[in-house]
């Protein structure tokens, strides 16, 4: 039986889309499972298989939820797989040379990367004023094309001005999301920071559909909690941050 505190039932809802079965268990404040229930992912409706899981559990039960949490490894296997949906990758200072050895033009899914002028140097001293003509003409060109846009520019760790005002410009030419290297990473060497954003941008939409398909069911189901994600570290973040930082859903290594 759940734990009872105050006459009221203490439940956490904890559901796993994983690339083969959905789980969902709900366990209460003592941290024993109430009822579980399993089935198989839809990849092409994911909503039929989370709604089939849910389904599994008493439904007077699921009324007394008061944390829900999303574990996925779906944005893993999409990661490997290559998966991701198509981005437009802008980067300033960057060489064509850079770009072909850290394997990015594979990386933006039938997107693009491209080389602007910008960027900063190890002091954070500007490189080169950042050529927003050339970026206008390319957010224009992609914006119908890709499902999301990264921006890495190199040594924004030092200063991501040019990153700033990327991202600002392309908020006002489209409606595409944006990932920026410096909100990602504050060490790692611009090839990888570079990386790092591709893969984000290019899960934007694949894990913001999975988020905004729960929620929706959870309201469906009469579950007004909140929903928070595990991180690839074990730790939760809120649904709002997952979906503007995906690529920490993927488990570390």
């Amino acid at each position: 039986m759940a734990e009872q505190g105050s006459g009221q039932t203490q439940l956490r809802l904890g559901i796993d889309t994983g690339g083969t079965y959905t789980d969902a268990a709900l366990v209460d404040a003592e941290n024993r499972v109430v009822a579980s229930g399993k089935s198989l992912t839809t990849h092409s409706q994911l909503e039929a298989g989370i709604s089939a899981v849910l389904k599994k559990l008493p439904s007077d039960l699921l009324s007394k939820v008061t944390l829900a949490s999303l574990s996925t490894t779906l944005a893993t296997n999409a990661v490997v797989e290559g998966r991701g949906t198509p981005v437009c990758l802008l980067l300033p200072g960057y060489t064509a040379i850079q770009i072909e050895r850290a394997k990015l033009e594979h990386i933006v899914r039938g997107g693009a990367c491209v080389a602007l002028k910008g960027g900063h140097d190890a002091g954070g001293r500007e490189h080169c004023p950042l050529d927003l003509d050339a970026a206008s003409r390319t957010i224009e060109r992609y914006k119908n094309r890709v499902s999301a846009f990264g921006v890495s520019s190199m040594f924004s760790v030092r200063n991501p001005a040019h990153e700033i005002v990327l991202r600002d410009l392309i908020h006002s030419l489209s409606d595409r999301p944006v990932t920026c290297g410096h909100e990602l990473a504050s060490s790692l060497g611009a090839p990888r920071r570079a990386v790092t954003v591709a893969f984000n941008a290019s899960l934007v939409s694949y894990i913001d559909r999975l988020i905004r398909t729960i929620q929706s069911l959870l309201y469906d189901y009469g579950i007004s909690s909140p929903l928070m994600v595990v991180k690839g570290d074990g730790s939760l973040i809120t649904a709002a941050a997952a979906l503007a930082r995906p690529i920490e859903t993927v488990p570390l290594r």
